[in-house]
């Protein structure tokens, strides 16, 4: 899947303009031998990304496409790009909502590249959902926006995956106070059925080895430090091991994450947000890649926001959209596979 005509790109989305969406994905295709790249398409504005690579001072010629079946024949000399105008100038680190639209059409059109077999997979840059609210989308993010797309009737779930590590936050953008009362067994059963899935399918492990993580200190020491271990978490890794899942836990967090532990499990089931990223990220800062797991087609992206603060500035690392990238062709291989 690296070259040659016929070979099916990733669609990269537009991302947030203003961000360092743009920025990264230029570094990307300048990358694109060293980092054993898959070809990949961007759906942006060429002029755009045209101005920010001058701007940067990046040499990426940028070439418009009239359907995703010419990347592969252009990429190993220019970016391939199918062409979608913005309705607004781009100033980096101010967002403006009246680009909302394009970011989403850039989505919209990247899934239906997927669904109809012009792309192998979706590889979304970063958005600023503040200036998407602003001009009218409706869903929390990209994950809700996707399953919405894909017609979905549950939810897909979020795995951060890096070389090392890959964990499931059961619950996700919440405040911390509220995690106890949004925690059930279902909730963890379905987080579990999905990531099993997702392993087998797009990661190709016939049987996947699941951590779960307890929510409590001490895994809740027999109660006394809460009982969301014996009344909620225990018996949800009970009913998946009853479905042929191999789970195990609830296990203390604080000993769930160094090297000896995680030669034991392919991922964690997190309870919380946080319980999950800070050990990802600690271990894998710059080349964590965001996974969507229960869709109907491969999506990934890098795991980091828009940051504003650098955009344009030529700063920004593209580490972990490079990583997003091997792990969406990656997948896209998997489903591919006769096991998959």
């Amino acid at each position: 899947m690296t070259g040659g005509d016929g070979v099916l790109p990733l669609a990269v989305t537009m991302g947030e303009p203003a961000g360092i969406g743009g920025e990264i994905l230029l570094k990307a295709w300048v990358s694109r031998r060293e980092a054993g790249l898959p070809v990949f398409l961007a759906i942006d504005d060429p002029g755009r990304l045209q101005d920010l690579a001058a701007r940067i001072g990046l040499d990426v010629p940028v070439r418009a496409i009239g359907s995703a079946g010419e990347a592969a024949a252009l990429f190993g000399r220019a970016l391939p790009v199918l062409p979608l105008a913005l309705a607004a100038p781009v100033e980096p680190g101010r967002p403006d909502p009246a680009n909302g639209s394009a970011v989403i059409e850039s989505i919209d059109r990247a899934v239906a590249l997927v669904r109809t077999g012009e792309a192998s997979a979706v590889v979304t840059n970063p958005i600023q959902k503040s200036a998407l609210y602003a001009a009218g989308f409706r869903h929390p993010g990209h994950t809700e926006y996707l399953a919405h797309l894909a017609g979905l009737s549950e939810e897909p779930v979020m795995m951060l995956a890096a070389a090392d590590l890959r964990v499931v936050p059961v619950t996700i953008h919440i405040a911390l106070r509220e995690v106890a009362d949004r925690l059930t067994v279902g909730a963890i059963v379905h987080a579990g059925r999905v990531t099993a899935a997702g392993m087998r399918r797009d990661f190709g492990i016939a049987q996947p080895r699941l951590a779960v993580a307890a929510l409590n200190p001490h895994a809740g020491e027999n109660g006394s430090m809460g009982r969301e271990e014996i009344e909620i978490i225990g018996p949800a890794v009970a009913a998946l091991r009853a479905e042929g899942i191999d789970a195990a836990g609830p296990s203390p967090s604080d000993t769930l994450f160094h090297p000896a532990a995680r030669a034991r499990y392919d991922a964690v089931l997190c309870m919380y947000h946080d319980q999950a990223l800070i050990p990802l990220k600690t271990v894998e800062f710059e080349t964590g890649v965001n996974v969507t797991l229960g869709l109907p087609f491969v999506r990934t992206s890098p795991d980091h926001g828009t940051a504003l603060d650098i955009a344009g500035t030529g700063r920004a690392s593209a580490s972990s959209l490079i990583a997003a990238m091997t792990t969406a062709a990656d997948m896209a291989h998997a489903r591919l596979s006769p096991e998959g």
